[in-house]
């Protein structure tokens, strides 16, 4: 059941339970960000903490309080949150560890972490080993340490797991307007997922930044999208666990389950949430989306005085998927009007220095860069860190462009140092997005294109039956079969008269195969192009029990692998990939979860190195995508069947002719 977090997200009083620094900063820091509300703090000996009257017992209180920050350690905070549960507290911080993050040095962790949930009962808390939140908008914090937050009027929340990684994030200095800054702890009883969809209600809400250690509930993490897309909150996330050491360090850290790195991009990228690769880029991002939200697409525009600059951002664009479209008559007409005839025009555009000063026809010149077929126009402006006077032509020429064109616009700063706060609060005012950096910058504006509704189906969920049996080659063509999917001709038998009975009995060439062996080609078990009359002499030289003769598919265009594993952080994980002998050589793979529906599939597919290949390279015959799109689905179809007991499937090779998609290779591991 999802707890409203209203009263304590948004409190009008707040109670500290304990006493030291730690609690006396909570009060300080609400008293200095403005807080209007009532301050209880509670101690059993102390009379006077931070000029406030002091309650000895929570019994004591005038009232029930909307948000408590206990700072006491963890045997009193459980007693002290039950406590608070039964007078109707709104809600409470619980800042002590010792819980379930400290289980391998603790034992006893896993167990006081029951007690806490349980004594809340149904009051929500955050935590445990949690430094609580910042409210910057009605100026009350559950904090006891540092920040660098001001009070805001409207602005991004910002969520992590990390209490350390949070108060960095607070001391930013790049114009960003943060609302909310949240710390999420162990998640005992509210989860992150329930804690942004609480955030997303209060529409003073720009757009939400979620740092992610590991999805605990994949159901919440789906109501979270599906309700952040209807409200318009766009979420972006900085998810770690790429690494193993990522994970290890995940799974110490809060005991989050980190999952594979596979399924986890595939979980933000079914829900809409592009993820980012690092802190600078994180912030970025927000800050764009405050400012304009998702953008439509990836095509941008560039200009700068300089050739260095423009060629620089031409190369890392390179990757990014952002274009540089083509300048349109109407945009050479103003340019050319506004920089006459000594300057080359195009996108990238260096103006060089002729109209520098001059703030109209700056404005003029770097107007004509933008249009409805740019997501995103980039002046690129370093300020030196001596005296920028001299640019503050540049500030208002980009202000003016926004005023008068209602385009988007950023100032981009090559490197982070060279954009002063204050001038990037100044744009911020204006609706211009301030750039840090410019990679940062490439990297915000390809991530705010990728905003996008959430997949209505909910993700598969796997069953936890321990898959120990590995069905053989022909069993699993065979399952695999049943649901659709197109396997050639073929018998299992032993000894050389079957075998040989068998090859009158289709049509050859033919595959022979030993049966039992997991990696049939390094026994050189496996024989291709086989003739009717040499199939009982090969069958005899493998030398397994079983045999297994096929009849060959010729004429392949592609090779593709088609696996599916149950991974139990986020479902199961469809991975689509170049096949045989080339799936160790490229490591071309592309990852779905279960289901994904034919137009995600042959969108999956497009993304892989080998894409032009299917779609006929070099004047070659195209693959049959209607097969290759039927045969993901006939596997996703046994997926579904067999989720309480399936381990893993893989296909490989997938053979794909111009008229068929046949599987010539199938492994099935289930409980």
């Amino acid at each position: 059941m999802t707890k409203d977090l209203t009263r304590l997200l948004r409190p009008k009083s707040i109670a500290v339970i304990g006493g030291g620094a730690w609690c006396q900063q909570v009060i300080l820091q609400s008293e200095r960000m403005g807080y209007a509300g009532q301050i209880w703090p509670v101690h059993p000996k102390a009379s006077d903490i931070a000029g406030h009257k002091v309650y000895g017992h929570i019994e004591d209180l005038p009232d029930a309080p909307d948000a408590v920050f206990i700072g006491i350690n963890r045997h009193a905070t459980i007693e002290a949150v039950q406590v608070l549960s039964s007078m109707g507290a709104g809600g409470a911080v619980c800042f002590a560890s010792g819980f379930s993050e400290a289980v391998a040095e603790d034992d006893t962790g896993g167990d006081l972490q029951d007690q806490l949930i349980t004594a809340a009962g149904d009051m929500p808390i955050l935590g445990p080993n949690c430094y609580g939140f910042i409210n910057a908008l009605n100026g009350a914090l559950l904090w006891p340490d540092q920040h660098g937050v001001v009070p805001v009027d409207k602005g991004v929340a910002i969520l992590t797991q990390s209490s350390n990684i949070s108060i960095n994030l607070t001391m930013q200095k790049r114009g960003l307007p943060i609302a909310y800054m949240v710390t999420c702890g162990n998640m005992a009883q509210t989860s992150q997922a329930q804690i942004a969809s609480a955030l997303i209600d209060d529409p003073r809400v720009t757009a939400v930044g979620l740092h992610i250690e590991g999805f605990k509930n994949i159901r919440e993490w789906e109501a979270l999208a599906a309700k952040a897309h209807a409200k318009g909150v766009p979420l972006v996330a900085l998810k770690v666990g790429a690494s193993e050491q990522a994970q290890a360090a995940t799974v110490s850290h809060t005991a989050s389950l980190a999952g594979s790195d596979a399924g986890a991009q595939a979980l933000l990228d079914r829900l809409g949430i592009p993820r980012l690769p690092a802190l600078p880029d994180f912030l970025e991002t927000l800050k764009l989306l405050h400012c304009y939200g998702p953008l439509p697409g990836g095509n941008i525009a560039s200009i700068s005085c300089s050739g260095g600059e423009a060629s620089l951002i031409a190369d890392m664009a390179v990757g990014t998927g952002l274009q540089f479209p083509r300048l349109d008559d109407e945009k050479l007409t103003r340019l050319r009007d506004a920089l006459g005839p000594m300057v080359a025009l195009n996108n990238p555009l260096d103006y060089h220095t002729y109209i520098w000063r001059d703030e109209l026809v700056m404005t003029r010149a770097w107007s004509g860069m933008t249009g409805d077929d740019i997501d995103m126009t980039f002046s690129i402006v370093d300020y030196p860190t001596t005296d920028s006077t001299d640019w503050a032509c540049a500030t208002q020429a980009a202000l003016n462009v926004r005023a008068e064109t209602g385009a988007r616009f950023a100032i981009v700063a090559t490197l982070p140092e060279l954009l002063p706060e204050d001038i990037a609060q100044q744009l911020m005012a204006g609706g211009v997005v301030p750039f840090m950096g410019l990679r940062e910058a490439l990297s915000a504006t390809r991530a705010a294109g990728q905003v996008k509704a959430p997949s209505a189906a909910p993700v598969l969920q796997p069953g936890m039956m321990e898959p120990t049996q590995i069905l053989t080659e022909g069993a699993s063509k065979a399952a695999l079969a049943e649901c659709g999917l197109r396997i050639p001709q073929n018998r299992t038998v032993r000894g050389a008269e079957a075998a040989r009975a068998a090859a009158d009995q289709m049509e050859g060439p033919f595959a022979v195969k030993g049966v039992g062996l997991a990696h049939k080609s390094e026994h050189s078990a496996v024989r291709l192009g086989i003739r009717a009359q040499d199939v009982a002499a090969v069958t005899a030289d493998i030398g397994t029990e079983d045999i297994l003769i096929e009849e060959m598919v010729t004429g392949p265009v592609a090779e593709l692998l088609i696996g599916v594993v149950r991974d139990p952080a986020h479902g199961f994980v469809l991975t689509l990939g170049a096949g045989g002998v080339l799936t160790e050589l490229l490591r071309d793979t592309v990852s779905l979860l279960v289901p994904s529906p034919p137009e995600d599939v042959r969108s999956a597919l497009s993304q892989l190195k080998i894409a032009p290949l299917l779609a006929g390279y070099r004047g070659q015959p195209a693959a049959d995508m209607d097969a290759i799109v039927a045969a993901v689905e006939a596997v996703q179809t046994y997926v579904v069947q067999n989720a309480d007991t399936l381990g893993e499937v893989e296909i490989n090779p997938l053979l794909c002719t111009p008229d068929k998609a046949v599987a010539v290779d199938a492994l099935i591991r289930k409980a």
